[in-house]
């Protein structure tokens, strides 16, 4: 893919601007779209009146919003509830689809971000809904694949692959610090001295700000770390070591608690999907 050179920033950032006029004007139900975007590119905060269905066919997606952070890797898609302000980060060059749903039904009612794993029947689904000409072609077709996908969207099964993010204070930079150089060692003792609260009172405090206990989310912002390089063929065992694991099983067993599969297994389905 090209790389991100101020024309290609001007350029894209006039093209998003455009699409999201002509979706916000449109009147179909379902709309479905494409993009190839290189990586460094950040889509800037926008929000939608269609719930959004983000679905990474290559490359790391990170969504943020004022309620988390999503990672999106190849195969899953994240549910964008409508109206919620968000911004799309490319952690390297990135090809997806986008499905904008209409009608407040089932997932689409959804009215908090949820990152769900995408079957090959999606897939196939949203490649045949963009085929040049399919609805014009045949229009009963069309609403057909259409229903079709949207049934699908809602048999997906969810995947753990939320950041909760507290937008400000004291928790906030800490929050910052670790997501920028993780480590699995991390104590909650050490963060309760950090923000002179007890170990009881933290762990309280953690759970009430972030949804999630402090150990959860220190797993997940592990794995957040090191989605990007995996994806870009770094070896697993300098990522696992760099992460601050002392052994790569113990890396592969928090993958594939996350992910249900080993790191190499895993990418290497999604890349062939």
């Amino acid at each position: 893919m090209e790389k991100l050179t101020e024309s290609r920033l001007k350029t894209l950032i006039e093209e998003h601007v455009r699409n999201l006029a002509r979706m916000e004007q449109s009147n179909e139900d379902v709309l479905v779209h494409s993009t190839d975007v290189p990586g460094g590119y950040t889509v800037p905060p926008h929000h939608h009146r269609r719930t959004q269905f983000l679905c990474v066919f290559s490359g790391v997606v990170l969504v943020a919003t004022d309620r988390g952070r999503w990672m999106i890797p190849p195969g899953h898609a994240l549910l964008i509830p409508r109206g919620l302000e968000h911004s799309v980060e490319m952690y390297s060059d990135v090809s997806m689809r986008s499905v904008y749903i209409y009608s407040p039904e089932g997932r689409a009612a959804a009215r908090e971000p949820v990152v769900l794993e995408v079957t090959d029947l999606a897939r196939q689904l949203i490649a045949e809904a963009l085929r040049k000409g399919a609805v014009a072609e045949d229009r009963v077709r069309g609403e057909l694949v259409m229903a079709l996908l949207l049934d699908e969207i809602g048999r997906l099964q969810e995947r753990r692959l939320g950041l909760p993010f507290p937008a400000s204070g004291r928790l906030a930079g800490l929050c910052r610090d670790f997501v920028a150089q993780p480590s699995p060692a991390a104590k909650i003792d050490d963060w309760a001295r950090r923000l002179n609260m007890s170990r009881r009172t933290f762990t309280r405090f953690f759970r009430q700000e972030m949804g999630v206990s402090f150990v959860t989310w220190r797993q997940q912002a592990c794995l957040f770390a090191c989605l990007p390089r995996l994806a870009a063929g770094e070896p697993v065992t300098r990522v696992a070591l760099d992460a601050g694991y002392e052994s790569v099983p113990a890396f592969t067993t928090m993958f594939r608690r996350m992910l249900g599969a080993a790191p190499r297994a895993y990418l290497t389905s999604r890349e062939a999907a």
